[in-house]
């Protein structure tokens, strides 16, 4: 457990360092590798099905393998290496920092006035097209990309490095990058990408509506309304395409008293998302900083919760993995 506490803290202190051979990035080099090796358009969709799942065992089952055989290899030569090769891998898993550093440029940018700079930072974050937002759209796709990341950049990492270490969490993060690069439902991934999609519906569930407890208890902390995050939860959890992502944002836009969803644009297509949360505040840049910090004591929730769950079941050490 200490383990995960330790990379939570350099989380926190180092974020994502320009240059830093992060291991999502080799992951996601090895996907799009095996992409052209499995991916044939002129096959039949089962085909394309079958080879997608072919993808997605390869991807996880390598993240899963890899790491745990550099952490045991780390032990063997000796124990504090193992320890600090556990701390350093697991720290990559989290988000944390870098979600703030990324989501602020796009602040500074309206701070200053810069909407086409603002735009631009945007688009490095969100999928949907930018060029035409004005800066109330561009707050609220920020903070829908705050809100979503919570929970599979944050608390998803940290429950299955939880419950399984830092291996686990490593083949979380490949999940979620499968998604994130195959997952879409358009010519070329519809079938080849279903199953990367839907496993990582699966592994999101828990961590999405744990997120949104966390949310909750934060937004008491903070003194924001946790009532409303209650009733927005409860009532707009199921108004977004993804069967998780609902949790987190509506309990986000409850706390802040903000409305999010509406019409966005893909590729030039305007794409409709019901709204979620009730516009008892009117949305505004500020928003930004306040979903950072409710984002910040969401993981301190988090954190503290699995500490305490840990504690509880006797364990607290610096073993192999923890």
């Amino acid at each position: 457990m200490k383990v995960l506490l330790s990379a939570y803290i350099l989380d926190l202190i180092l974020g994502d360092p320009q240059g830093f051979p992060h291991p999502v990035r080799y992951i996601g080099n090895f996907i799009s590798y095996l992409e052209k090796k499995l991916l044939n358009l002129k096959k039949s969709t089962q085909s394309q099905f079958i080879m997608g799942i072919v993808l997605a065992v390869i991807v996880i089952v390598t993240a899963y393998v890899l790491t745990s055989a550099i952490i045991k290899i780390a032990y063997s030569l000796h124990a504090y290496l193992g320890v600090f090769v556990s701390v350093l891998l697991g720290y990559t898993v989290l988000a944390t920092k870098s979600l703030d550093v990324e989501t602020r440029k796009v602040y500074k940018k309206l701070e200053d006035g810069s909407i086409e700079d603002a735009r631009t930072a945007l688009s490095y974050i969100v999928g949907r097209d930018t060029e035409d937002l004005d800066e109330k759209e561009i707050t609220r796709a920020t903070v829908e990309t705050i809100g979503e990341n919570i929970s599979d950049g944050i608390i998803a990492p940290m429950f299955y490095f939880f419950i399984g270490g830092v291996p686990l969490a490593m083949a979380y993060k490949a999940a979620n990058t499968l998604d994130s690069m195959v997952g879409y439902k358009n010519d070329k991934y519809l079938y080849f990408g279903r199953f990367s999609a839907k496993f990582d519906d699966v592994v999101n569930y828990i961590p999405a509506r744990l997120t949104a407890i966390f949310v909750i208890i934060a937004a008491v902390l903070r003194r924001k309304n946790c009532s409303q995050a209650v009733k927005t939860v409860l009532r707009d959890n199921d108004k977004h395409n993804s069967p998780n992502a609902g949790y987190p944002e509506a309990a986000v836009a409850g706390a802040l008293e903000i409305q999010l969803g509406g019409t966005n644009k893909y590729f030039g297509r305007e794409v409709y998302k019901p709204t979620i949360g009730n516009s008892l505040d009117v949305l505004n840049k500020s928003h930004i900083l306040k979903t950072i910090d409710l984002m910040y004591w969401t993981s301190a929730v988090a954190m503290l919760f699995f500490t305490i769950l840990k504690l509880m079941m006797g364990d607290w050490s610096y073993g192999p993995w923890w």
